[in-house]
C-alpha cells in the first residue's frame, strides 16, 4: 500500500468528523446492520474457509460481535466523559481532569482462525474511540476477507474504514506505515516482526498472541462435567483457538479415568466418525495440516489420530506418554491434539508452569479453594478460568489480553475503547493568585520547601 490511503484517513480524521458522539453511534449502528443484513454471506464464508457449522459460526463470531456493539452503544456516552481528579492545594484555584481522545488512524491485522470476530471486535473499540481504521483480514480465510471488503465498501468510505486484502506482502507494507496504533492478533513469531516494523515509526502496538495455555485437572473434580467443558474448549474450531487448552495436567489419581471419560465424551460430541459430524471444523490449509500431522508422532495416541489430507481433517486426538521436550510440549499446537501429562502435587504444577513462557490463559478444575488461591497468587497468565474453558472471553466486562510472550495490551468492552484512546491529562488554573515564591531567585531554604510540600502537595 502506498501512503495515499493513510494520508486520506489522516486528513479525514483531522477534519474532526469522527469525534462527535453522534458520528460514532451512527457508525456502530451501521456495523451492526452490515452483520445483520449479510448474516448468511458471513456464515457461508466461515463455512467455506473453516467448515464451521452455522451455529458455531454465529455463537463464536457474529453473535459475539453484535453483543460487543450493543455494549459499546449502551455505555459510550459514559466512556467519552472526562474524569475529574484531585488537584493539589498549591495549584488551586484550579481543576484537573483526564480527557479521552482518539488516537488517530489505526491498523487492525486479523488472524485466520476467527477471521470475522477477531477483526471486528477490535474495530468496535476503534470506532467507539473515534478513530479511522484500516483492516487487513487474513489471506488464509479468503471468503471472509472478500465478504468484508464487499460489504464494508457499500457502507463506509475508505477515508474512514478501509479493508485491504492481499497476501503477507500487503501486511508487511502496512505495518511500515506511520499509523497512530497497530492492533495485531496472531502468532508470537509474526508479532515480533510487527513490533519491530512498528518501532521504526514509534507506532504503539497491541499484540494479542497465543501460547501454550495449561489446563490443570485435580483429583476432586466431577469428571463427566470436567471432560465436557475441557474437550469443548479444546476441540472448538478443531483446536484452532488462541485460548484453547493446549495441554492438560491431570492428577495421577484420576488420569486413567480422565482418559476413559474423555473418549466417551468425544463420542457423545462427534459420534463414532467425527469426520461425518456437521459440528466439527477442518484445518485451515495444507501447511498447518502437515505441521499437525508431524506432531502425531511425538506421543502415544490413545484416541483419534485419523487424518484425511484432501479434506483437511484431523480427528479429535488424545495423546499420552508425551515427552516434555517434544514439539507437542514446546510449541503451540493450535489444532485438535490434546497431550495429557500426569502430575502429583501443587508444587510440581507450579514448577512446571513457571519454567515456561507466561500463557494467554490458565484453566483450573478443582473444588479445592486453597489450590485455587495458590494458582491465582503464583501463576502469571493473561486470564484464569476456573471450572470452565473459553468462557472468560465471552463477556464484555473482563478485559482480554496476554502477558509476556502471550501478548501486550487489553481489549473487549470498555477496555477496547481504552485501547484505542489517549487519556490526556489536563490541568486548568486561574491566573490569580500567582505567588512570587516559586520563581527564581529563590528566597527559601530546602527545609522550608520540605514543609511547604508536605502541607500543600
Amino acid at each position: 500500500m502506498n501512503q495515499t490511503l493513510l494520508l486520506q484517513q489522516k486528513e479525514f480524521f483531522n477534519s474532526n468528523k469522527t469525534r462527535p458522539y453522534e458520528f460514532r453511534v451512527a457508525a456502530l449502528k451501521a456495523l451492526k446492520r452490515i452483520l445483520g443484513d449479510n448474516e448468511k454471506l458471513f456464515l457461508d464464508a466461515l463455512g467455506a474457509d473453516l467448515k464451521k457449522s452455522p451455529l458455531e459460526s454465529y455463537s463464536s463470531e457474529l453473535g459475539l460481535i453484535i453483543k460487543e456493539i450493543g455494549f459499546a452503544l449502551q455505555h459510550l456516552h459514559v466512556w467519552m466523559k472526562s474524569k475529574r481528579v484531585t488537584t493539589p492545594l498549591f495549584l488551586k484555584p484550579g481543576s484537573s481532569y483526564v480527557l479521552p481522545e482518539p488516537l488517530g488512524s489505526v491498523l487492525i491485522l486479523g488472524p485466520w482462525n476467527y477471521p470475522l470476530q477477531l477483526v471486528l471486535a477490535p474495530l468496535v473499540g476503534a470506532i467507539a474511540a473515534g478513530n479511522t481504521v484500516v483492516l487487513k483480514p487474513s489471506e488464509f480465510a479468503p471468503h471472509v476477507a472478500a465478504v468484508l471488503a464487499e460489504t464494508f465498501a457499500t457502507c463506509f468510505g475508505p477515508e474512514y474504514i478501509a479493508v485491504c486484502n492481499g497476501n503477507a506482502g500487503v501486511a508487511v507494507d502496512l505495518v511500515q506505515q506511520p499509523f497512530d496504533h497497530i492492533f495485531f492478533t496472531g502468532s508470537a513469531a509474526v508479532g515480533r516482526k510487527v513490533m519491530a516494523a512498528a518501532s521504526t515509526n514509534l507506532v504503539p502496538v497491541t499484540l494479542e498472541l497465543g501460547g501454550k495455555s495449561p489446563c490443570l485437572i485435580w483429583h476432586d473434580v466431577n469428571l463427566e462435567v470436567t471432560c465436557r467443558r475441557v474437550l469443548w474448549g479444546k476441540f472448538l474450531n478443531a483446536g484452532q483457538t488462541c485460548v484453547a487448552p493446549d495441554y492438560v495436567l491431570v492428577h495421577r489419581r484420576v488420569v486413567n479415568d480422565f482418559i476413559e471419560q474423555s473418549k466417551a465424551t468425544l463420542r457423545q460430541f462427534y459420534g463414532a466418525m467425527p469426520q461425518k459430524s456437521g459440528d466439527y471444523s477442518r484445518i485451515v490449509n495444507p501447511l498447518h495440516f502437515d505441521r499437525l500431522v508431524q506432531l502425531l508422532g511425538h506421543g502415544e495416541i490413545v484416541h483419534g489420530g485419523e487424518v484425511d489430507r484432501p479434506d483437511l481433517y484431523i480427528a479429535p486426538t488424545l495423546m499420552h506418554h508425551v515427552s516434555l521436550t517434544s514439539p507437542l510440549m514446546t510449541e503451540e499446537i493450535f489444532g485438535p491434539l490434546l497431550p495429557i501429562v500426569p502430575v502429583e502435587g501443587a508444587e510440581e504444577v507450579l514448577d512446571f508452569v513457571r519454567q515456561r513462557p507466561k500463557p494467554l490463559a490458565f484453566y483450573l478444575f478443582t473444588r479445592d479453594k486453597d489450590l485455587e488461591r495458590l494458582i491465582l497468587d503464583q501463576v502469571s497468565s493473561g486470564s484464569v478460568c476456573i471450572n470452565d474453558t473459553i468462557g472468560q472471553i465471552m463477556g464484555t466486562s473482563l478485559p482480554f489480553g496476554g502477558v509476556g510472550h502471550s501478548g501486550m495490551g487489553r481489549y473487549r468492552g470498555r477496555a477496547s475503547f481504552e485501547c484505542f484512546s489517549n487519556y490526556k491529562s489536563v490541568l486548568k488554573r486561574s491566573v490569580w493568585p500567582d505567588f512570587r515564591l516559586k520563581y527564581p531567585p529563590y528566597s527559601i531554604s530546602v527545609t522550608t520547601m520540605k514543609r511547604f510540600m508536605k502541607l500543600f502537595f
